[in-house]
């Protein structure tokens, strides 16, 4: 009995949620932040890092009844480590980020002080409420002669024993450095396989290889093996052709005509192969092993893989009368034009259907002595109260073609700082982020188009491919599918961008 008396008033008084476990992560940014000391006014001496991808559950360093800020409002935030990417390696790590995550999302709580031994702190600009776990692939090895086996060329002979080998193998073992691992990875293999393959023969299948990771990774997981996806696959590993074949650009990763494998993990080109993303995705992954042939997640890569495959060493290397085989009914010309591409539910999100919508990229929340951490989050505002806003949590989930949109007084009593609030609006909306041509009966959410869009023209390309279906256990109907044209709200393919 004297437990519970205890804990009523702790439970009454616990009226908003946890904090987030956030991750350190800036796109294509350096490795490593500064964190600092807890000074008297601030920010103290420089303390020590902390590495890309490492998660955390921040707190609030709160002084004299003040939460500790920069002279903008963006909090310095302490923190707990969960996973420490610089450190990590195997699937513990995976596990550690899971049970905080839920931790975190179960939990309730009276404000968001640190404790009493926090004592370094960093930018909450530096961290995003990412929820994705970090990936490992499971432990064991698959086998290289069956692996070869399985190729329908000497190209995919090559690719599938690459990633059963103990070169890829060390790929993933740590969480940071992957994507120069699997460039060194593949060099390895290729000098020790000198003596089985011809030079030319190797770096085409290295090319090869890495086209299709940009190519399933870039594309929609969930599509599988139908035939838009199959398609959109395609499209990919063609942007990848023709920005290394009559066009080379070192802006563009291309170091040599024909240079795929620059190209397809150029990060400023496609930005799955950011250090953090290849932490959280398969993407640097040996998906190929046939070993996890009837594991969940690697069972269907595998599939989407052995689908596309075929079509895509074709479009590298086939030639013209291969592209025109391909993509029936596009003209030659738009076809090698194509380098540019976007997916419209991936761009910036906004929502002209709702007033006074605000992301708070990091802000503190008070409620007399109690403070709360807002970031990473969007609100909606509400009336001004002395120095900041009353306001509710703006939530939205991607379902299908809508945005699920919830709004939660998850904060009740709380103000948030008014110099995070800019109450500016947005603009360069349209429905789903296609042209402002395009019409829709009733629209299900609304993005912004990126800047070099007006600068070439949406095309549709088209493909006749063997259906499998999302599972990719269908029964391979061919079928003639597009990707893209003015108003496709999934993939936009532009041709005839500089």
């Amino acid at each position: 009995m004297l437990a519970v008396a205890v804990l009523l008033p702790q439970a009454a008084q616990a009226a908003i949620p946890a904090a987030p476990v956030m991750t350190l992560y800036k796109f294509n940014g350096p490795l490593t932040v500064p964190t600092y000391r807890i000074g008297a006014n601030g920010p103290g001496p420089q303390a020590g890092t902390l590495t890309q991808g490492t998660a955390v559950i921040p707190c609030l360093v709160v002084r004299n009844g003040r939460a500790l800020t920069d002279a903008k409002g963006t909090p310095y935030v302490g923190f707990e480590v969960v996973v420490d990417s610089s450190r990590a390696s195997g699937q513990s790590a995976t596990r550690d980020f899971e049970r905080a995550l839920a931790t975190q999302q179960g939990k309730r709580v009276q404000n968001h002080h640190c404790g009493p031994g926090v004592s370094r702190v960093v930018s909450v600009r530096d961290f995003y409420q990412l929820e994705k776990s970090p990936f490992f692939d499971p432990p064991g090895r698959g086998n290289q002669k069956a692996a070869e086996r399985a190729g329908k060329s000497t190209l995919d002979k090559i690719v599938r024993s690459f990633h059963n080998s103990l070169q890829c193998a060390s790929v993933n073992k740590r969480m940071t450095g992957r994507r120069a691992k699997l460039a060194s990875a593949w060099d390895s293999f290729i000098a020790r396989n000198k003596g089985k393959w011809d030079d030319t023969t190797l770096a085409r299948a290295k090319h090869l290889d890495y086209a299709m990771r940009t190519a399933i990774f870039e594309g929609h997981l969930d599509r599988g093996c139908s035939a838009y996806g199959a398609c959109e696959r395609n499209t990919v590993v063609l942007s990848v052709r023709n920005r290394a074949v009559g066009q080379c650009l070192r802006r563009q990763g291309c170091r040599f005509p024909g240079d795929f494998q620059g190209v397809a993990s150029d990060v400023s080109q496609y930005n799955i192969w950011d250090a953090y993303l290849t932490m959280i995705s398969g993407l640097t992954a040996c998906y190929l092993r046939t070993d996890l042939e009837n594991r969940d997640f690697y069972d269907r890569v595998q599939a989407m893989y052995t689908q596309s495959v075929g079509d895509a060493e074709r479009i590298l290397y086939g030639g013209d009368t291969a592209l025109r085989e391909l993509f029936p009914g596009n003209s030659l010309s738009e076809l090698t034009a194509m380098r540019h591409y976007y997916h419209p539910p991936a761009m910036g999100k906004c929502f002209p259907q709702h007033n006074r919508i605000e992301y708070m990229s990091g802000a503190i929340a008070e409620n007399g002595p109690d403070h709360a951490l807002i970031a990473n989050t969007r609100i909606q505002v509400g009336e001004r109260v002395g120095s900041g806003y009353r306001f509710k949590e703006f939530r939205f989930e991607l379902e299908d073609r809508i945005d699920d949109i919830r709004i939660e007084d998850n904060y009740p009593g709380f103000i948030v700082d008014a110099r995070k609030v800019r109450l500016g609006g947005g603009g360069g909306c349209t429905a789903y982020g296609v042209s402002p041509g395009c019409s829709f009966r009733k629209v299900g959410r609304y993005r912004r188009t990126p800047n070099w869009l007006s600068a070439g023209r949406p095309i549709a390309l088209n493909c006749r491919i063997e259906d499998k279906g999302e599972s990719c256990r269908g029964g391979g109907r061919t079928r003639s599918v597009s990707v893209g044209g003015a108003c496709d709200v999934d993939m936009m393919p532009v041709t005839g961008v500089h």
